[in-house]
């Protein structure tokens, strides 16, 4: 779980160090069209469901809690435990970020995307872990031809 504290420690300093750089509505250019902005998603996933604060938490929690029951039928699962504590990391920031303030902290805006963070980044790569683990990834074969070989 060092990963999940890792993910949260650099997801948690980097929005609130962004937020630092920035006045309201401030906007700086990064390069290859990504910009540099203070964004306030008070929903999940592009913004929907902005409406319903407890809701999302609760959600979350159990998300949380069904991530950590899967790792905890195979903790010894080559790899899982990356896949695992991105997602754990990344959910806790936002998290965080939504119990704090009712909202997340959005920093990275690229175009026609919309803006992201870095628990944001870490959520989507833990879960591509997890699906790529599952599929039998995890040796470089998928599942499919493992079980061909037996």
């Amino acid at each position: 779980m060092a990963l999940g504290a890792t993910v949260f420690a650099l997801d948690q300093a980097a929005k609130q160090l962004a937020v630092a750089q920035l006045g309201p509505g401030e906007r700086v250019g990064l390069g290859l069209g990504f910009e540099l902005a203070e964004v306030h998603n008070k929903g999940i996933a592009f913004g929907f469901f902005g409406e319903g604060e407890g809701l999302l938490i609760a959600v979350t929690a159990g998300a949380l809690a069904l991530v950590l029951a899967y790792f905890a039928l195979d903790p010894s699962r080559p790899g899982l435990w990356i896949g695992v504590g991105l997602l754990l990391g990344g959910a806790l920031g936002n998290l965080a970020d939504r119990v704090r303030d009712g909202s997340v902290i959005d920093f990275l805006d690229p175009p026609a995307w919309p803006a992201f963070n870095l628990a944001d980044v870490a959520i989507v790569a833990g879960i591509a872990t997890v699906v790529l683990l599952q599929a039998g990834w995890s040796d470089g074969r998928t599942a499919s031809a493992r079980k061909s070989e037996t």
